[in-house]
């Protein structure tokens, strides 16, 4: 890991972009990859520059690649999926935090309060638990229809649970009823 992932905001150039470029070491990825319960974790990279924005905000811009092993939700084989996404935050000095007991999402989600320090390490982990993929499935892989029921009943099917499955056997009996025998 780049020896120093956590910056002092306080130390930060008003003038020129702090850069930073972050690849983490096999046995951190290893740890990172046990802590969001991953299979595996190869080519983790998150880079990107701080920049001033007036005399008291920042601006964070980031890349952040890394491949992931998950199993997968249907056959827990494992899936490999390659992530490639851009980190946007602006921190602000007079952010205010809503509070209350039915406070409502900000629209923004990017901005956060102005922190003592900027913890790039904590930031890259975040974003790349947020990227993951929920619920990754194979190619080709497909979840098949289970069905049960007690012995001696008919199991009830998904076609069963149609909103309008019951009109079909609605219809066939009103049928039968007018049809003279």
């Amino acid at each position: 890991m780049t020896p120093k992932t956590a910056l002092r905001v306080v130390d930060l150039s008003q003038t020129a972009p702090t850069r930073f470029d972050l690849r983490p070491d096999a046995a951190t990825m290893t740890a990172l990859a046990q802590e969001l319960d991953l299979s595996g974790l190869r080519k983790l990279r998150f880079e990107g520059e701080i920049t001033a924005q007036g005399k008291r905000d920042w601006r964070l811009r980031a890349h952040l690649g890394a491949t992931v092993t998950q199993p997968c939700v249907v056959t827990l084989e494992p899936v490999t999926t390659r992530i490639e996404t851009d980190i946007a935050r602006l921190y602000l000095a007079r952010y205010e935090d809503p509070d209350g007991e039915e406070a409502e999402m900000p629209e923004d989600d990017t901005v956060e309060p102005v922190p003592d320090t900027l913890d790039l390490e904590a930031l890259m982990t975040e974003s790349l638990a947020l990227a993951l993929p929920d619920y990754p499935r194979k190619d080709g892989a497909h979840l098949g229809e289970a069905i049960y029921s007690a012995p001696g009943i008919d199991p009830m099917r998904d076609e069963d649970a149609r909103p309008f499955a019951g009109l079909a056997g609605l219809r066939d009996a009103l049928k039968n009823d007018d049809d003279p025998a």
